[in-house]
């Protein structure tokens, strides 16, 4: 016999086989044959399995989610100025330190949460899947022998029949023996999760715990500064701030810490000491918010000028027959 030949007898076998699965499988769904079943704690523990991956893939999910990195909620500073200085780079210091925590917290997670997990998905419940196929293959097998030793009137065809019954069931008897003994190891993975759960709890705590006595230590180093560092809480109103930092502001110089702007010394005072009417350059795109103010748009050139009594950080601005309030922080002055 040549390969070609042994090659195609096996093919045919195996066509064969399936299609004795296929019929068997068919009949039983339209109650045609028998069935055989599987022990009541057979089928718990294939129950119980199949739940198991069932939620380990839905917490994987949800953790990833959880963990994953989204920079816009991320804080970035640019210290580059003078005044207020030295609490910005405190701050960006400390943004820095939890930003460090945050990575540690997420490698953490997925070496001693996530990994493991993922290890049982890929590889034991494959393993378990494996075999639990090919019990059904091997009660199908068995559930078509005893049909055909059913069907079997001359006796040699009977014995025949008999005898294949007993080496389909044996099959059976073993590859249930052997999902058995696989599904029992569910309980241990189990057991398993939950060490893994607290681990994740674990490096959730010392990720806060770390996060909290940073920002403490940023408190106490922030309330060590000159009071006229802070703002002045008796303002009436608050001039808008620009949510994006231009390239260059000629020699205004900003820092921007989760959209806080503040404006260098030199540019701030020239437009609060600002008496008589002057020109100044629009720096940002501004709707009013309402009729007392003035819109504004990027790169045009408004007159403004002070009013006695307005707020420091607001100025009052002319276009043509227009006029309202505008942002100081919005303007570079023009000589």
């Amino acid at each position: 016999m040549n390969i070609m030949d042994f090659n195609v007898k096996k093919l045919a076998a195996d066509a064969g086989t399936f299609l004795s699965r296929a019929v068997q499988f068919t009949e039983e769904k339209l109650g045609q044959a028998e069935k055989t079943e599987l022990d009541a704690h057979l089928e718990n523990l294939l129950s119980k399995a199949e739940c198991t991956k069932i939620w380990t893939e839905k917490i994987m999910k949800q953790t990833e989610v959880l963990l994953q990195p989204n920079p816009s909620k991320k804080l970035y500073l640019l210290c580059t100025l003078t005044f207020a200085g030295n609490a910005l780079i405190k701050c960006g210091e400390t943004q820095k330190r939890i930003g460090t925590a945050d990575r540690e917290l997420i490698q953490t997670s997925a070496l001693n949460f996530l990994t493991p997990l993922r290890n049982f998905i890929e590889g034991d419940y494959k393993t378990i899947a494996k075999e639990r196929k090919l019990l059904q293959n091997k009660r199908l097998d068995l559930d078509a022998a005893k049909t055909r030793l059913k069907k079997a009137k001359a006796a040699e065809t009977r014995n025949s029949s008999e005898q294949e019954l007993r080496i389909t069931q044996s099959e059976f008897d073993r590859q249930a023996e052997i999902t058995r003994l696989l599904l029992e190891g569910i309980s241990s993975t189990h057991a398993h999760h939950l060490r893994c759960l607290n681990d994740f709890v674990e490096a959730q705590m010392t990720y806060y715990a770390q996060c909290y006595q940073y920002m403490l230590d940023l408190q106490k180093q922030l309330g060590s500064f000159p009071s006229n560092y802070l703002s002045n809480n008796n303002q009436t109103s608050v001039a808008p701030v620009p949510s994006v930092l231009p390239n260059a502001i000629g020699s205004s110089t900003m820092a921007s810490t989760s959209g806080l702007v503040i404006t260098s010394p030199s540019n701030l005072s020239d437009l609060k000491e600002c008496s008589g009417s002057r020109k100044a350059r629009v720096l940002y795109d501004y709707d009013a918010a309402n009729s007392t103010e003035l819109s504004l748009l990027a790169d045009e050139v408004i007159t403004v000028f002070s009013v006695v009594g307005m707020d420091s950080d607001w100025l009052m601005g002319e276009r043509g027959n227009q006029k309202g309030k505008v942002p100081i922080t919005y303007l570079e002055l023009l000589n």
